[in-house]
């Protein structure tokens, strides 16, 4: 993928929004956790926390990317983030952090635990946006992190203020989702031509936003319906 193509923009822009939207709990999560801790660590926790969370997301995200070289992981990575994407719509999730002990190393293991846990998603969906390209995933980290950690409050009300990031986000998480499928080595003969690529691709952003969509509409409709 050259440096300058319109490919590699694309791409770097999916993976910083791909971060932006699935993301943005690190900061509150970090500051859940700093906050049952005296008020001289909180600081040092906040800073290490933050720093150990990227480091391993990065090195998980790096291993991610080889191992989707393998043939039969792409299809798998990207039915797992086609589920993700359709999950994405539906419901926001909360963050739940246990009670630590309230000791330093216990709240950086703690952050680093739920950021796993928490971070499988936003794994796959850079990893599978990169396209096998690690420069992309470095620089789409680099960009985006800073701006979850330390604007992950801005994030979280523009997207309450603007639910269409939501849905914005799950179809480009479906887009990611139908490029590594076709791009799989189990699945690309079943796509002969790039105009069954583009039709796939745009079928399946279809198909999962309607569906994501409208199984909210009547979860909603369940709610307020009389007993």
């Amino acid at each position: 993928m050259d440096l300058l193509s319109v490919e590699f923009f694309t791409a770097l822009l999916s993976i910083i929004f791909i971060d932006l939207v699935l993301a943005g709990d690190n900061a509150l999560l970090i500051g859940l956790v700093a906050k049952n801790l005296p008020k001289n660590q909180q600081k040092k926790v906040i800073f290490w926390g933050t720093f150990s969370a990227i480091f391993v997301r990065i090195v998980l995200t790096l291993v991610a990317v080889k191992l989707l070289e393998i043939d039969g992981l792409l299809l798998i990575g990207g039915v797992l983030l086609l589920y993700i994407s359709y999950k994405l719509l539906l419901t926001e999730e909360e963050i739940n952090v246990k009670q630590t002990k309230k000791n330093f190393w216990g709240a950086i293991g703690t952050i680093l635990l739920a950021d796993l846990l928490m971070g499988v998603d936003n794994i796959i969906a850079v990893a599978g946006a990169a396209h096998g390209n690690i420069l992309l995933v470095a620089i789409g980290l680099i960009v985006s992190i800073p701006i979850v950690v330390w604007g992950s409050t801005v994030v979280t009300k523009l997207m309450e203020r603007f639910p269409i990031i939501i849905v914005l986000g799950a179809a480009v998480l479906a887009w990611t989702s139908s490029k590594m499928i076709s791009k799989d080595a189990y699945m690309a003969p079943l796509f002969p031509s790039q105009m069954a690529i583009y039709t796939f691709e745009v079928l399946l952003v279809v198909v999962v936003i309607t569906f994501g969509l409208l199984t909210k509409y009547f979860i909603k409709l369940r709610k307020v319906a009389p007993k």
